[in-house]
């Protein structure tokens, strides 16, 4: 049986309520359904200051921006290969009439 994977997002939530509103571990464990080991594990990891909580922040937006943007840019490439091919097609039957 594998272990569950959590997003990157989701344990530095669960470090901010432990280190910054000052929940207990067992609480926070307990509410979200891990274990706590697994929130020492993430305090020791991600237990940094706010600042470079901020920093991976902004570094997830950039890359969720990025992502939309990488998609969008893939359909329309694929919008304007459907459209060359339809194209060439008609420009070879105009040239056969």
């Amino acid at each position: 049986m594998s272990a569950k994977r959590y997003t990157e997002e989701f344990k530095i939530e669960a470090v901010k309520q432990v280190v910054e509103r000052n929940y207990k571990i067992s609480d926070v464990a307990n509410q979200l359904g891990v274990t706590t080991k697994s929130i020492h594990n993430w305090i020791n990891k991600y237990g940094k200051p706010s600042s470079q909580y901020e920093t991976i922040d902004t570094q997830q937006d950039e890359l969720r921006k990025l992502r939309t943007q990488l998609r969008r840019v893939t359909e329309e490439r694929e919008i304007l290969k459907e459209a060359a091919v339809y194209f060439a097609r008609e420009s070879k039957k105009s040239t056969r009439s």
